[in-house]
């Protein structure tokens, strides 16, 4: 048996003769990140040729959605920019004292570096009525993309909490970004971890939720339970009744 037949029998969720869902384990790229084995490579050498529509980053688990034609790959890429995909995440963030809902709605731009930040010094964010935001006037003058996260605190133990974000607009590395510009960052991302900050397992972010129209012609939406791995952070918490508060509307 293949690699990708092990995996597919291990990961995929849902399917039909357009597309599939996969489960994606953390550490596994979608697609060419570097010299790193990928999902869509280790599908061809399988013998099955697909193309990926949401590319969540490689520390990131969860529901990955791949089209088997270009011609359904065409259809669900034009519903991720029409932006009538539904997204949600899962998060594990510290400190704990995330409000129990807010709007995370902060211009993003590529630094210099290449690195995605916040378009406004730090000091300039503001949070007033539930929502994260900085006045037009103090973003900075490099171009920048409108950006916009739903946020629900699911569970907090004063130390930790487990957020859900729905992602309004779909930005490069938005939640990761967004969260830990608000203060809040995502446990073990290595994108904000500080070298004092002790060695994580994985990085706590995981892709729960994928809702779209198969062209085939079917409503879905599939949800991908996140591993047992995934909750070690917050041991008290009790996952499966997260995980039903995280379905919910």
């Amino acid at each position: 048996m293949s690699r990708w037949s092990e995996l597919r029998v291990e990961t995929v969720l849902w399917e039909d003769e357009s597309c599939l869902v996969v489960d994606k384990p953390s550490g596994l790229s979608v697609m060419g990140e570097r010299h790193d084995t990928d999902l869509v490579t280790i599908a061809t050498d399988g013998g099955e040729e697909l193309r990926w529509v949401n590319r969540i980053d490689k520390v990131t688990s969860g529901a990955v959605l791949l089209a088997k034609t270009k011609e359904a790959h065409g259809a669900l890429t034009r519903q991720f920019q029409q932006r009538t995909v539904a997204k949600t995440y899962l998060a594990i963030c510290r400190p704990g004292g995330f409000p129990a809902s807010a709007t995370v709605e902060l211009p993003l731009m590529t630094a210099g570096s290449g690195k995605i930040r916040v378009a406004a010094d730090r000091d300039h964010i503001r949070f007033e009525e539930g929502r994260w935001f900085v006045r037009p006037e103090d973003e900075h003058s490099r171009k920048s993309f409108p950006s916009r996260t739903e946020c629900t605190a699911l569970f907090d133990d004063g130390e930790s909490a487990v957020v859900r974000a729905d992602p309004v607009t779909g930005r490069r590395h938005q939640i990761r970004v967004h969260l830990a510009w608000v203060g809040h960052a995502i446990l073990g991302d290595p994108l904000f971890m500080r070298k004092t900050d002790p060695p994580q397992a994985r990085t706590y972010l995981h892709s729960f939720r994928v809702g779209f129209r198969s062209p085939a012609g079917e409503d879905v939406t599939v949800d991908a339970v996140p591993p047992a791995d995934f909750w070690a952070p917050v041991p008290t918490a009790d996952a499966a009744g997260l995980v039903d508060l995280a379905r919910r509307p």
